[in-house]
């Protein structure tokens, strides 16, 4: 054969229709003595496998193969797996190779011509390799006596089984040897007037690519795939379509080959094992080793080895101080993709002489369209038609959406490790914190829970609500009427449900239950920065935001150059930005900030006066149960036209935001992502909460009184507030909100991917059917939809504003964090499945950990501790209630509450514009008075009370007190709890320790091979000469030591 390997040739009668059968017989029976039955001797053991973390699928070209005894017994469709061969019963046969003969299997169809009759027209290759290493051969097994055997060069050709080896023949050049690490897809338009432009970038580009030592190999696509098209980029393709059917797509695969990766592996400082972590064991607890259902079983998911690391530099690698099995396995496809994108960011394709004004970069080239996409390589199908436990995954993507991304794992511990190898630590950090949110509001979920049981509960027995249903007074007291003119008298028990419904949130558990949750983000935080330190040190990269790379960006546009300070990396000059300069982009970024929020404010104001329109205009109608639920229609109303206008603005300001972060030219990534959601949350924080705060902390507080009422636009009366309060206005308002904005995202999630899941399964069924060969990994993940540009800052960006509904208004909505629990729950399979199946592989970007993000949760629980307390002393109607048990109640009780709370108004003081239409003049042909919701006294000038200077007061005092012990109590668990765990901070020091030591032998082997070469020039050539008796081996710097 022509490719190197070597086995047993059959000869040209052996060539049957369809494929071959080999005999077998039980071991005990008389062989032959035809050369071809004579049994082989065992190979030798298979090398060991390379350290979990650090597996290849590159093959491995395996030994001379020869006819050996094969044990084991068979079904068919198995996996040959170092020759221990599971069959359809538990019985095991040795079986000896005795002959070849033609096979019938009428199931197996093909219209390909028979090879032509050679000597070598066939190998067989039976032969025991490790799992990583490429098969020669793919079994087929029909029953216990029958084994078909295909050759290499017609198996991808025949319609049979893919085996896992096969599969991942697409994950490497022609060659079968080289890996794929990046995928340039480009359209080749029959338009020479748009084409020539772009073909000369793309030539300037790869010319750029091999001159850093990347290899490339451009491949034709073979089938019609396209990619599926997102839906808010359909309608602009569309009106392109007709031109689009004239371009034909090419794919250009990159390869990194060992001495590039290297190269940029030490100039981004990544970091690479060196010793096994030998501390791990005498820090894991009792409790971690105890079996639990929601962890995944570790024979379907294997532990990876925990190894302490240093930077990476090719001195030491050629000194083997760091663990390496092969170069192809020491970095992972991962790393090896990331490594290979840095190259990709800073390859010119238009070079103008001037390295400021050259345009350079992959961006540059996909916004111009000489690029449709660029991508690293998914390993391969996520499903298989064989189980988990009995086949083993086909690929790292396989295991992870059979242990994560599958809907049925929603209960099972998140596979981290195994995420950050597939995925890099950038994605990994986010699933972390998101699984670590996600459990800690199991118990303020059920809390909550138990609140508003509390509620439904004590409902019933309310006095304060029993008073305001009842019949008698003061029931049916007559109260004023809510707008001008057209708004009757009406009765105080016609708000009986709004008071039964306010009591299932605002209750004497509600405050306790503030205070939990002010304590809970506290707890929160302190866990939180435990586990960040964990796995900082675990993925290594504690020190990654000071060993951070330039953004090529910044590189090209700023022009001052200068050595850098801390370093001192003289005569090398880096790009340098004064701070005038920064400062004048800075503060015009913020006026334009500024100003959006002021549309906000607007645009909330605005959703204000519908409100007051609307009820109006309500209360107007001649029908009576529209003036009922005039209130609750406006709330409900308005919410909605909210909800729209959030998400709307959302799109408008998010494009704004990213062009002014463009503007402010940062140096890295990690500061363009910052200040990018900065910018970004201050604007959504406003368009998520004005409404709420309104409502919370406004609404109904400077109405003024009947007779000199305060007005706004139009000469309009602002709204009031039911008798009952405003707390059920903001909880229904918030309701829709957090509940239907989250019901909305999910939907898109779950509908929107198995949409374009389903389209691009028909378009590759269609091509493969149609061609009769299996697509390749490339334009599978081209059909695919791509990661959006902004990566995690939308999933990041829900999870915080909904971080907000939990804490600041949770004494309005105490059901929030169970809604925020459940939602979670699936919103991390979701994000999973998007992942695994949906997109195509994201690049495995490194972070240290989840950026301004922590900093914007630790700000929000501040607002939230005095947003709770000013909620529950100035919108419920807890501290009112507590001064009048205490301080007024005969019995020190709240009956005769309702009483207290309201004033009483001579009608015949109404002004002109307020006095109004009486239409029900059987029960208000007679009013002389009317009560409204305030404490004033009963007559002019209706000067406010002792009463209310007295709650105002304990209002004022409950606030203080709040805040204070809450703050208190935060900081003592801050100052108890420290931020890094005592076993991380002694395997800090004894990974500084081992590192220390490595670059000290290391120093000691360059002096002494330095030493050893003077000597060997001055006294003789022997390559092995002694020194003070001992026999040493002289360090080639140029060759690796292995």
């Amino acid at each position: 054969m022509d490719d190197g390997y070597e086995g047993v040739p059959l000869s040209p009668e052996a060539v049957g229709p369809i494929g071959f059968e080999m005999q077998i017989m039980d071991e005990g029976v008389t062989p032959s003595n035809d050369p071809m039955e004579t049994e082989a001797p065992l190979p030798p053991p298979p090398p060991p496998l390379p350290p979990i973390g650090f597996e290849s699928h590159v093959p491995v070209p395996p030994p001379v193969v020869t006819p050996v005894r094969i044990s084991g017994s068979f079904n068919k469709g198995f996996q040959n797996e170092q020759t221990n061969i599971p069959g359809k019963d538990n019985a095991e046969k040795n079986v000896s190779v005795l002959s070849i003969k033609p096979l019938q299997h009428p199931e197996i169809e093909t219209d390909l011509p028979l090879p032509p009759p050679s000597s070598d027209a066939m190998y067989v290759n039976i032969q025991q390799e490790p799992e990583h290493h490429e098969k020669e051969h793919c079994f087929n097994c029909d029953d216990d006596d029958e084994i078909l055997l295909w050759s290499k060069d017609k198996r991808d050709k025949l319609y049979q089984k893919v085996t896992h080896e096969e599969e991942n023949t697409s994950l490497f050049m022609d060659d079968g040897k080289r890996r794929v690490d990046y995928v340039l897809v480009y359209l080749v338009d029959t338009d020479e007037e748009n084409e020539n432009q772009k073909k000369t970038w793309r030539e300037n580009f790869q010319r750029s690519l091999e001159k850093e030592g990347l290899e490339l190999e451009v491949t034709a696509m073979k089938s019609k795939v396209k990619p599926v098209v997102p839906i808010n980029k359909l309608l602009k393709c569309c009106r392109s379509s007709q031109r689009g059917q004239d371009k034909k797509t090419y794919y250009v695969k990159v390869h990194a080959p060992w001495e590039v990766l290297t190269k940029y592996a030490e100039l981004t400082n990544m970091k690479m094992p060196l010793a096994k972590n030998d501390m791990i064991e005498h820090f894991q607890s009792c409790w971690s080793k105890c079996p639990s259902p929601f962890d995944i079983d570790k024979e379907i998911l294997p532990e990876i080895p925990d190894y302490f690391t240093a930077p990476f530099t090719r001195s030491r690698i050629n000194q083997g101080k760091f663990i390496m099995q092969d170069k192809e396995t020491f970095f992972s496809p991962a790393q090896r993709s990331l490594l290979t994108y840095q190259i990709l960011l800073r390859a010119v394709f238009e070079d103008v002489g001037d390295p400021a004004r050259n345009k350079f970069g992959i961006k540059n080239m996909l916004s111009n369209k000489s690029y449709e996409a660029a991508f690293p390589l998914h390993e391969g199908e996520y499903k298989s038609e064989h189980s988990l436990l009995t086949e083993g995954p086909r690929n790292q993507r396989h295991l992870l959406y059979e242990t994560w991304a599958k809907p049925g794992a929603w209960y099972k511990f998140q596979p981290l490790d195994h995420i950050r190898l597939y995925f890099g630590e950038k994605i990994a950090i986010y699933f972390t914190w998101l699984g670590y949110y996600t459990g800690l509001l199991i118990p303020a979920g059920l809390v909550g829970l138990a609140i508003f049981i509390y509620g439904c509960a004590r409902m019933p027995f309310h006095e304060a609500s029993n008073e305001i249903c009842s019949d008698s007074a003061p029931g049916n007291y007559t109260m004023c009427p809510l707008c001008d003119e057209h708004c009757d008298y009406w009765q105080l028990k016609s708000s009986c449900i709004y008071s039964r419904v306010t009591y299932l949130f605002d209750n004497e558990a509600t405050v306790a239950f503030a205070a939990f949750m002010a304590l809970w983000s506290t707890v929160f935080h302190e866990m939180w920065k435990r586990r960040a330190a964990e796995i900082e040190y675990d993925w290594d990269v504690a020190d990654f935001e000071q060993e951070e790379t330039i953004r090529p960006e910044y590189e090209a546009s700023v022009r001052r150059r200068r050595i850098n300070p801390v370093t001192k990396n003289g005569p090398v000059e880096e790009p340098y930005l004064s701070f005038t300069s920064k400062l004048c982009r800075v503060t015009s970024s913020l006026w334009v900030v500024l100003f959006m929020l002021c549309v906000v404010v607007a645009a909330v104001f605005g959703v204000i006066v519908y409100r007051m329109t609307v009820r109006a205009l309500l209360y107007a109608v001649g029908e009576n149960i529209i003036r009922q639920r005039a209130g609750i229609i406006t709330s409900v109303t308005a919410s909605v036209i909210n909800l729209i206008i959030i998400i709307l603005l959302g799109k408008v300001y998010q494009f704004i935001a990213q062009m002014l972060t463009n503007f402010e030219t940062h140096r890295t990534l990690t500061e363009w992502e910052d200040s990018f959601t900065l910018k970004m949350f201050l604007f959504q924080f406003v368009n998520h909460f004005a409404s709420l705060f309104y409502i919370a902390f406004f609404k109904g507080k400077l109405v003024g009184r009947p007779g000199l009422y305060n007005r706004q636009i139009n000469d309009s009366r602002q709204e009031e507030c039911d008798p009952s309060g405003c707390f059920i206005e903001l909880c229904i308002q918030l309701g829709i909100i957090m509940v239907g904005k989250q019901t909305f995202n999910n939907s898109k999630e779950v509908v929107l991917p198995k949409l374009l899941n389903w389209i691009k399964s028909r378009k590759i069924n269609k091509a493969e059917e149609k061609k009769h060969e299996k697509v390749s990994q490339w334009e599978k993940d081209y059909a695919m939809d791509s990661m959006p540009e902004l990566g995690l800052f939308d999933e990041y960006l829900e999870m915080v504003i909904q971080y907000g509904f939990v804490t600041i208004f949770v004494a309005a909505f105490p059901l929030a964090p169970l809604f925020a629990l459940l939602n979670n729950i699936i919103e991390i399979r979701l994000d999973a499945y998007k992942f695994v199946t949906q997109w195509r592989r994201p690049l495995g970007m490194r972070a240290q950990d989840i950026g301004i993000w922590f900093g914007i949760l630790q700000g929000i629980s501040k607002v939230a501790v005095m947003s709770n307390a000013i909620i529950i002393a100035f919108t419920s109607e807890f501290v009112p209630k507590l001064v009048y048990q205490y301080s007024y109640s005969k019995n020190s009780d709240i009956n005769g509450y309702i009483n207290f709370s309201l004033s009483v108004f001579n009608v015949s003081l109404f002004e002109p514009k307020s006095i109004p239409k009486v239409k029900n003049i059987e029960l208000f042909g007679n009013v002389t008075e009317c009560r409204y919701r305030d404490f004033r006294a009963p007559t002019e000038p209706y000067d406010y009370t002792l009463e209310h200077w007295h709650i105002l007061t304990a209002r004022l005092a409950f606030v203080l007190v709040f805040v204070i012990c809450i703050w208190l109590l935060s900081w003592l668990i801050s100052y108890i709890v420290p931020d890094i765990p005592k076993a991380v901070k002694l395997q800090i020091l004894r990974e500084k320790y081992l590192a220390r030591e490595s670059a000290l032998e290391s120093e000691l082997l360059k002096n002494k091979s330095h030493h050893n070469g003077m000597e060997g020039k001055s006294h003789s050539s022997d390559p092995h000469s002694t020194v003070n008796g001992v026999r040493e081996r002289h360090v080639d710097k140029t060759t690796p030591l292995y």
